[in-house]
C-alpha cells in the first residue's frame, strides 16, 4: 500500500482522475472533472492510495471543499473514497493521515472535514463542531482536528 500526494504534474494524475470518474461513488465524477480542468490552487492536493500500482482510493485537501465560503475554516479534507474491494484495510485513515501531515507541513494547525456521517471521523480524532451550511444547499456536520 502506497499513499501518494498528487499535483497535476504527477505522472499518475490522469490515472487517478480516470479511477475517480469510474468509481461507484457519484461524487467521483465531480472530482474527475475538477482534476481534468485542474481546478486546484497551487497548495491544494489530491491524495491517492495505490495497491499493486493501481489506485484504490483518494481524498483531497482544499481550501473549502463543500463548506460555504462565508465560514472562515480552512483547509478541508474532502472526496474521501476507497474502492469497495479494498475497504477494511484502514486506507481512509492512511490517506487522511497523509493529508494531515501535508497540511501541517504547509503551516496549518487545524484541518476540517464535512460529513453527514456520525462516528466515522471521530475515530480518527476529529471533533464535531456542529451543523454548517454547505455549498450544495442544506447542511452537514463540520469536524475539526488539531495537527
Amino acid at each position: 500500500m502506497e499513499i501518494i500526494t498528487l499535483t497535476s504534474t504527477y505522472e499518475k494524475w490522469d490515472t487517478v482522475a480516470a479511477f475517480a470518474e469510474n468509481c461507484s461513488w457519484r461524487a467521483g465524477k465531480e472530482l474527475a472533472r475538477l482534476m481534468g480542468e485542474n481546478e486546484f490552487r497551487d497548495w491544494e492536493r489530491v491524495f491517492a492510495a495505490f495497491e499493486g500500482g493501481e489506485p484504490v482510493g483518494f481524498c483531497t485537501l482544499t481550501e473549502k471543499d463543500g463548506l460555504h465560503q462565508k465560514y472562515p475554516y480552512t483547509p478541508l479534507i474532502g472526496f474521501v473514497f476507497v474502492d469497495e474491494a479494498h475497504r477494511g484495510k484502514r486506507i481512509s485513515e492512511k490517506m487522511i493521515g497523509k493529508a494531515l501531515e501535508y497540511a501541517k507541513s504547509i503551516g496549518y494547525d487545524k484541518v476540517y472535514i464535512m460529513s453527514g456521517e456520525r462516528g466515522l471521523y471521530e475515530k480518527y480524532g476529529f471533533v464535531c463542531m456542529g451543523d454548517f451550511e454547505s455549498v450544495y444547499g442544506g447542511s452537514e456536520q463540520l469536524f475539526v482536528i488539531s495537527v
